[in-house]
Order: C-alpha cells, then sequence, then structure tokens
C-alpha cells in the first residue's frame, strides 16, 4: 500500500507522498482565497505549486523546517493536512503583501477599514461592501464589468502615487469615488483581490513603464504632423494650449492609443496589453473625450496635429 504523508515523515523521509500532499493542498489553498501564481507564471499549474513548494522549503531560515514543525504537532494524517494548509496559506498570504497589488489592497483595506460606509465580509477571501447592503449579498459577476463602469467614472484622477506614508487626500477621493460607484454598481460584497484590480485598471496605478514605437504605420502619422507643422504658424495660446490641457488630462494608455484611433478594439489591447473589453472601453472614452474637449473655437485638426507631436516626444 502507498504510504501516507504522515507515515512517510514517520521514516524520516520527504518523499513523494509528502509532496504529493503539499501540491494537492497549495491548490486547495489558492482555490478558496484567489492568490495569484507565483512569479514567472501566469496561470495555476501543477508547476506553479511545486514552485510555491520549492519556496517554501528554500526559505532563508527557515527551509524544511515547517516541515519537522508540522510532522511533530500532527497526530495524525488529518492534522498534519491542517498544519500544512495553515503553512501554506500563510506563506502566500506573505507572499502576496510582496507584490504591488498586495501593498494596493492593503491599502484600500486601510481606506475603507477607516470608513463607516464601507463593511468588510467575514470569511476567506476577504470582501467589501457598502455598509448598507445585506450581509449575505455576494457579487459575483464578470470581471471585466466592473472594470468597465469604472472606468465610465469620469472626473477623478491621480497626479501624486506615493508608495509609501499617508496617502495624498486627492488620492484619497479619487480612489473612494471608484470603489463607491464600483460597489454600488456591485450590489453585494466584491473580492479584495478584485477592487484592487479595477483600480489598477482605471488608474494604471501598477501599470509597468513601456517604450512604444507610435509611428510604425510607414510614417503615415508623423508625414501628417510634419505637413502640418510646415503650413501651420505656431499658436501657444491657442491650439498648443488646447492641446496641453488635453495632454494633461489623457492616462498613459490613452496616450498611447491617440496615433491609432482609426484602430479596432483588438489592435488597442495588443498595443496596451490588455483585455479586449477593457480596450474597448479605453478606446471609447478616450473618442468621446477628444469629441468633447476639441472646442469649435480651435481648430481640430491643428490641436490632433500637436497632440501627436506631444507622442512623438514622449516616445522619444
Amino acid at each position: 500500500m502507498t504510504e501516507s504523508a504522515y507515515e512517510e515523515l514517520q521514516t524520516g523521509g520527504l518523499g513523494p507522498a509528502t509532496f504529493e500532499l503539499l501540491r494537492r493542498l497549495v491548490h486547495q489553498v489558492r482555490r478558496g482565497t484567489g492568490f495569484p501564481p507565483p512569479e514567472g507564471h501566469t496561470v495555476w499549474s501543477d508547476d506553479a505549486a511545486y514552485d510555491v513548494i520549492s519556496a517554501m522549503l528554500s526559505q532563508e531560515g527557515a527551509g524544511q523546517r515547517f516541515v519537522t514543525v508540522c510532522f511533530t504537532q500532527a497526530a495524525d494524517e488529518a492534522s498534519l493536512e491542517r498544519l500544512f494548509l495553515t503553512s501554506i496559506k500563510n506563506f502566500l498570504i506573505d507572499e502576496a503583501k510582496k507584490t504591488p497589488r498586495g501593498k494596493l489592497r492593503r491599502r484600500i483595506a486601510r481606506l475603507m477599514g477607516g470608513d463607516a460606509d464601507y463593511r468588510k465580509s467575514n470569511g476567506s477571501p476577504p470582501r467589501w461592501a457598502l455598509a448598507d447592503h445585506s450581509e449575505e449579498a455576494l457579487w459575483q459577476g464578470d470581471l471585466d464589468d466592473l472594470i468597465g463602469h469604472a472606468a465610465r467614472v469620469r472626473g477623478v484622477g491621480i497626479t501624486r502615487w506615493n508608495h509609501s506614508g499617508p496617502t495624498p487626500k486627492q488620492t484619497v477621493h479619487a480612489l473612494k469615488t471608484i470603489l463607491l460607484g464600483v460597489l454600488q454598481h456591485a450590489q453585494g460584497a466584491v473580492r479584495e483581490e478584485d477592487l484592487a484590480k479595477v483600480l489598477e485598471a482605471r488608474f494604471e496605478l501598477l501599470a509597468p513603464a513601456r517604450v512604444t514605437r507610435l509611428f510604425a504605420d510607414e510614417g503615415t502619422v508623423a508625414a501628417i504632423v510634419e505637413q502640418h507643422a510646415a503650413t501651420t504658424a505656431p499658436d501657444p495660446t491657442g491650439t498648443e494650449g488646447v492641446a496641453e490641457d488635453i495632454w494633461r488630462r489623457l492616462s498613459l494608455n490613452e496616450r498611447l492609443l491617440l496615433p491609432y484611433l482609426d484602430k479596432d478594439a483588438h489592435h488597442a489591447a495588443q498595443l496596451l496589453e490588455i483585455r479586449q473589453g477593457h480596450a474597448v472601453l479605453v478606446l471609447s472614452n478616450l473618442k468621446i473625450m477628444l469629441r468633447d474637449a476639441l472646442s469649435l473655437d480651435s481648430d481640430p485638426e491643428a490641436v490632433m496635429a500637436a497632440l501627436l507631436r506631444r507622442c512623438g516626444e514622449a516616445a522619444s
């Protein structure tokens, strides 16, 4: 008969039965909590689970000690499983806290935890709802729906994002405006992890810096800019002023999409490395904003040429 992990450890060996038990428990923890896969993996798999186990076994100052500690406290296979389960969950919590999204989660948890308008639901994974929502109401919809709703909330932005210390008041206002709108739309408790993803997408808080070649379309856009520059006198108080005001209001993703307004959402999603559903909203919001911002008092073509010149300067 195949030995259980408990029996295997009694003989002094960390063998296949123990590794198999740890693999199964890693998957059990991640399914119940929504932890992201370890670095180097985009989705959970057995390889990802084994990487977690390897990381636990190679911890400096701990290593295989957690296995020994769990075994010495266990009375049988069932109690060993419970002890391993707790160790794995604590390890994944510690790892998640080190990630940018983990830090964002702690920040929004502090903001909502100190505000009577929000309520943290009991149980795991952590979820947040508005205080006047039913305690039994859980949001179980599509994350893209929440991201889309957040993208449609206008009039808020983040100009300062500190990685330590108190959150600036304007940033607190922007975060809470989106959280309030999203939770009102959800009409129930939303996982803390999903709220962090919504804020990340809305404000591009965790987006890595990109260097993107904007004029890869055989110089078409660049030619338009050069032609307009050659035939139009500079107007820093008119055209340039309107362009500068619009430029300041654009997000990084919207700036990247400016030269590609005639492209579809699939192209936008590939360029920005985001979901196509999110790209549809970014592209749509950009077009609506430009339509509203290009005043009849200014020359729309001249303003667009000025904006595209800024794209070129940003890329260089």
